[in-house]
């Protein structure tokens, strides 16, 4: 069925005595398959889905692109992030403590329902499982060695938070993303503003790749990402499709000082930033 029709489910995937279970939403209470019954605030979750590969968007909103003065998009750009950056509702967003632009990006992740290669744009929306709130965390610090592949930038362990759930039977084209900092709206641009669609998206992409069954393609952020503080909340909410909560941390650097440093460069901060930076320029 497409992904945008019937009526809305959603489904939830928690740690639960010892193994993943999927759950549905019964009011304060989660409901397992079986009957059970856990209270929703004591659930400790899991990502909603097992990805082989998770696809970005580099630049997608007009808004975005207006923000950071760049020309008018007449193709989308790409990048990847490793499954292991990877994370769930409720996980902890670290940065390390010798780096400072730790972004938050609010976005719609599209999962993959069944394996899809050469579909053109109208048929995607059959290829999809559903969406969910997602998190493209970023360390701007690495950003002068990793630049467009973002590796380190994007990829550091848990830099992809996703949940709480995969939704399905809602219309995500009429949906809006909202991003808030302790409770405070910081982030906001409606799906419709999106230079690429989702389903270009991945009809783009699966030209090539095949995309299989559990696979993310995170689909663009709007203006004003901005760097987080330890201590912060940050949260992501797609309108019909929930909200994904996560705390932020300071974790230690790394042990050894190998490779590229964290750099406060002008392009560092010019992209983390964003339209600060321009600001009595």
């Amino acid at each position: 069925m497409n992904v945008l029709e019937g009526e809305r489910v959603e489904r939830r995937r928690i740690h639960f005595e010892g193994r993943p279970e999927w759950v549905s939403v019964d009011g304060a209470d989660l409901l397992l398959m079986d009957g059970r019954r856990v209270v929703e605030t004591e659930a400790v979750y899991l990502p909603p889905c097992e990805p082989t590969k998770i696809l970005c968007i580099h630049l997608n909103y007009e808004s975005r692109r207006v923000e950071f003065r760049a020309p008018p998009l007449e193709t989308p750009t790409y990048f990847q992030k490793p499954t292991t950056a990877l994370n769930s509702h409720r996980g902890v967003l670290n940065r390390p403590d010798n780096c400072d632009y730790l972004n938050y990006e609010g976005e719609v992740a599209a999962i993959i329902g069944r394996p899809m290669k050469n579909v053109a744009p109208a048929d995607t929306w059959d290829y999809i499982a559903g969406f969910a709130p997602a998190n493209d965390v970023g360390c701007h610090d690495f950003r002068d060695t990793d630049a467009g592949g973002m590796t380190r930038v994007k990829g550091m362990d848990g830099f992809c938070p996703i949940g709480p759930g995969i939704v399905r039977g809602v219309d995500v084209r009429e949906s809006t993303v909202r991003t808030y900092i302790n409770g405070e709206v910081v982030q906001e641009g409606a799906v419709s503003e999106m230079v690429f669609g989702i389903d270009y998206q991945l009809a783009d992409l699966c030209r090539h790749i095949t995309l299989l069954p559990g696979d993310v393609v995170l689909t663009g952020t709007p203006a004003n990402s901005r760097p987080m503080q330890p201590g912060d909340t940050v949260e992501v909410e797609v309108t019909g499709l929930g909200r994904l909560a996560n705390p932020v941390a300071e974790t230690a650097a790394p042990a050894h000082e190998v490779g590229h440093q964290p750099t406060a460069s002008k392009s560092v901060r010019r992209v983390a930033l964003g339209g600060d930076y321009y600001k009595d320029r």
